[in-house]
């Protein structure tokens, strides 16, 4: 069974961090406790007074401000996180309000609001996971792996009971670590922690990044509303191209031939009462009938692209038959547990349509595997190909109309296709 691939690092971390993301990680887990805590101070004390003068209106003027607070940290924050960790927030909807106490009612009554605030209050304590990481990899690590030349001037004094004075640099246990080959273990400790720094200050900021992508971005609500609005918008545009299509095709083929078709037949009238020879009626009655059969061939191929009829037999049987009409050589595997409903049936089939044309027209493959595989609530569909790879939603791959279709049904389509291949692209639907 194929499963959707996500890439899983289980590499020392000098494999996965280059210095550039890894210093900007750094300067982050720096600047994140002093802005937090800048954040904090006046929004709390705002929270705090305007409580204490919440019987008055001032008191909810200073709540409100202090929301609005809030609000702004909050977008300094995504703007610090998008530039230094490369990390996408998308920013909650906010209501529009008109007057100042329109504004008053929107800032408190809105939930993006008081989930800023939220976390204003929880940042500092997230931000200093990060912190302590960068002073004890990079801090330390710099200290000791420097300490055979800084313990010349980095000392502490101790006199002995006799009177004379020892000047000790570094001191474990009892064990002092000045002389050699004892100060290789400080210098090898801090070689290991700058090693390991990248990795101790990225697991550092892992609490951090949850925080604010869960506080700082649209809750599952609002993302439910806006791809709801989406995928209904999608639905009528898909609806409408349909019925357009439909139109043209019609319009433009058998239209036309049914009208050529009539006129061969008032010839073959004409000339049947005019007395015509027999081989000029027969070639007029063969042409007639070849528009005939052309005006059944199109309308065959206009209902297969609304409703292909091979659907009637089973998703299985209709992509064993785009399998056989493909240009590649496909092998179709898994089973399906029941029927899906008809639906998600249509939107499988027109799927793998797309990404077998795709496959065979622009990824260089020599050959494709289609799986499917159905229960009681899922049906996962992966196509997967031997080309080249480099394929991306959204590049002009037809793949971001797929997944629009796709997201119609709450479903969803994932994409891995490294530069060489191979391409995996895996289709989750509801059963029903």
């Amino acid at each position: 069974m194929h499963r959707p691939r996500f890439s899983r690092f289980r590499t020392f971390p000098h494999w996965r961090d280059r210095p550039g993301p890894a210093a900007r990680a750094a300067l982050y887990s720096l600047i994140a406790l002093p802005l937090a805590l800048a954040g904090l101070a006046p929004v709390l004390a705002a929270l705090l007074v305007g409580a204490v003068l919440s019987w008055t209106a001032l008191g909810l003027w200073l709540i409100a401000a202090a929301v609005h607070g809030a609000l702004w940290l909050g977008d300094v924050q995504r703007a610090l996180a998008r530039r230094l960790l490369g990390l996408e927030i998308e920013p909650p909807e906010r209501a529009e309000a008109s007057g100042v106490f329109g504004w008053r009612r929107s800032v408190l009554g809105g939930r993006p609001g008081w989930r800023a605030v939220g976390c204003a209050l929880a940042a500092p304590l997230t931000a200093l996971l990060p912190l302590a990481a960068v002073y004890i990899g990079v801090v330390q690590g710099v200290l000791l792996s420097l300490y055979p030349v800084l313990k010349r001037w980095n000392y502490f004094t101790i006199r002995e009971p006799d009177g004379s004075v020892r000047q000790v640099g570094l001191e474990v246990g009892g064990v002092e670590l000045d002389s050699w080959p004892r100060w290789l273990l400080p210098f090898a400790v801090g070689l290991l922690l700058l090693y390991a720094a990248p990795w101790l200050i990225r697991h550092a900021l892992t609490p951090h990044r949850l925080l604010l992508t869960a506080l700082l971005g649209p809750d599952r609500a609002d993302q439910r509303i806006r791809t709801l609005e989406e995928t209904r918008a999608q639905a009528v545009d898909d609806a409408a191209a349909t019925l357009r299509r439909i139109e043209r095709d019609l319009h433009d083929g058998t239209q036309a031939r049914l009208v050529g078709l009539a006129m061969h037949l008032t010839m073959i009238r004409e000339l049947v009462a005019g007395g015509a020879e027999q081989d000029r009626i027969l070639k007029v009655v063969e042409t007639a009938q070849g528009n005939a059969k052309q005006a059944v061939a199109d309308l065959r191929h206009l209902v297969k692209g609304i409703h292909p009829p091979v659907l009637d037999q089973g998703l299985e049987t209709a992509l064993a038959t785009l399998a056989a009409d493909s240009a590649l050589p496909v092998r179709v595997s898994g089973g399906i547990e029941g029927r899906p409903s008809p639906a998600i049936e249509s939107i499988a089939y027109f799927c793998t349509a797309e990404l077998l044309t795709n496959a065979a027209k622009h990824s260089g493959a020599s050959e494709v595997s289609v799986t499917v595989h159905g229960a009681a609530k899922i049906l996962l569909l992966t196509v997967e190909d031997n080309g080249r790879g480099g394929a991306v939603v959204g590049a002009g791959s037809g793949l971001a109309g797929l997944r629009a279709r796709v997201r119609t049904v709450d479903g969803s389509l994932t994409c891995d296709s490294p530069p060489g291949g191979p391409t995996v692209v895996s289709v989750l639907l509801p059963f029903r």
